[in-house]
């Protein structure tokens, strides 16, 4: 991020233009929308600077700007359209102590003008760095259509009442009222009877949300999906924004962890495969202490809670404590990773059944019933399955499956940090497993399915032998 976004107080405050033609009129649409004093300086002024003059919303200089124009000036915008005299007016600005922006120039400028969505006293900055601006108009024509015109009046309402809502603890019961207020309440009185009503509404709304700021928080147990943040469900979405603290797994993606509000607690209890982690009675423990104080508490799992995810523990722990809490399911790693290969977990003359296996267990790795899963099925295959947590144990579950009658070339994709930009794939089979993994370098987090390949190779072999191990 070159240019850090901020909203400068621009009240009583001068700032100064520097040109008076199409350019300059282009600014001060923007800046006459401030409570700035104005000052133009330049020669033969377009006929709005003059009537924008005329009606004293701005003083017009007719002369190019001097040395000693933009003393106590906040900000200098050169507009004058041609290099050289941009440049020695924005000598001037810097040596009086004004930030300097120049039209279209942003290498010598201090700061840029956003494009603005002005609901005021909402206001909505997209900059794009200079990069791109015919998708700053966009993004800007988008939001003009998601905010409704009336949010202005009810945000200006509002900061009328921020005193008296202070009354209000700190956190969750304050947050809960404003969102109500604009969500609800606030819009909804606003179309019934105007101002006064929304007034009304605010009174009401305060006295109902005092009464309830002694509650006890909550847990969302929320399947986070397997990294990708377009896979996280609205559902899920909603409770990590709402939520005071944020607990998660060390395989939730940092780009799910920006959803979260930046006043929200985050902790992250790691379990690390033969490392350092954190105990489940402490992972427990901590959302029981959190829920118990009043905090909504987000417990984000990666892929679906459901699925491998020791949520009875978790789900046993906040009973005991008399907890109140959800499940808020996810997409699960084995369904993402389904996608990423182009297959279908059940197919007509192939499977009608599917399973969901793990590599490990709390004893080390996972027996199963080896014989039952290396048997022909439908079509004289193995009956297909995910395994999660499968590449420590990737020798064991190869050796058991073959000892147990699985043909040696029954293909086994292997999918490493599914749905994520660093995914990659690798097909191989039942006796090449092993070997395969190590030397593409597979670590995990990843997901093995045993008899499905990727749509391609499928598609080429036609029960014939899959091709050579290879890395998509």
């Amino acid at each position: 991020m070159r240019h850090f976004p901020v909203f400068r107080d621009l009240r009583a405050r001068r700032v100064v233009v520097s040109g008076a033609g199409e350019a300059a009129v282009a600014k001060l649409r923007l800046l006459l929308k401030t409570e700035a004093t104005l000052a133009v300086y330049g020669t033969d002024p377009h006929p709005q600077i003059r009537r924008w003059a005329g009606e004293g919303r701005l003083t017009l200089v007719e002369r190019p700007v001097r040395h000693g124009d933009a003393l106590c000036a906040a900000l200098l915008y050169g507009a004058n359209e041609e290099a050289g005299e941009d440049a020695r007016a924005a000598r001037i600005g810097r040596a009086a102590g004004a930030m300097v922006n120049i039209v279209d120039d942003l290498d010598n400028s201090d700061f840029i003008t956003p494009a603005i969505v002005d609901r005021d006293p909402v206001t909505v900055a997209i900059g794009t760095e200079g990069a791109a601006p015919v998708l700053a108009r966009r993004i800007k024509a988008e939001t003009e259509e998601r905010l409704a015109p009336a949010l202005g009046t009810l945000a200006r309402i509002g900061q009328g009442f921020r005193e008296a809502a202070n009354a209000l603890p700190m956190g969750r019961p304050r947050r809960r009222f404003w969102s109500r207020y604009y969500d609800e309440i606030g819009p909804r009185a606003l179309s019934e009877g105007g101002e006064e009503a929304v007034r009304a509404a605010l009174d009401a709304l305060l006295a109902e949300t005092l009464a309830e700021a002694g509650e006890t928080g909550r847990v969302a147990l929320i399947g986070a999906g397997p990294g990708d943040p377009e896979l996280l469900t609205l559902k899920a979405r909603k409770a990590l924004h709402e939520a005071d603290v944020v607990i998660h797994d060390r395989l939730v993606s940092p780009e799910i962890l920006e959803l979260a509000r930046r006043e929200a607690i985050v902790v992250e209890v790691g379990k690390i495969p033969n490392g350092p982690s954190w105990k489940q009675a402490d992972i427990d423990a901590l959302m029981v202490e959190h829920a118990a104080n009043g905090a909504h508490v987000a417990r984000l799992k990666s892929g679906d809670p459901v699925v491998f995810g020791r949520l009875d523990e978790e789900m046993d722990a906040l009973d005991a404590a008399g907890i109140p809490f959800e499940i808020v399911p996810g997409i699960t790693a084995a369904s993402a990773a389904a996608a990423s290969l182009g297959v279908s977990w059940t197919k007509r003359g192939r499977n009608a059944a599917f399973r969901l296996l793990t590599g490990h267990d709390v004893a080390g790795f996972a027996e199963h019933d080896w014989r039952g899963l290396a048997q022909p099925g439908e079509g004289g295959a193995v009956q297909p399955a995910a395994i999660y947590m499968g590449v420590r144990a990737a020798r064991f579950l190869a050796g058991r499956l073959l000892m147990h009658g699985a043909a040696a070339d029954t293909p086994v994709t292997a999918i490493e940090n599914v749905s994520r930009l660093d995914q990659r794939i690798v097909a191989t089979t039942l006796d090449r497993l092993p070997d395969a993994l190590t030397g593409a370098g597979i670590t995990g987090p990843a997901i093995l399915f045993l008899g499905l390949s990727p749509r391609e190779a499928m598609a080429a072999r036609d029960d014939i032998d899959l091709p050579a191990t290879g890395v998509l």
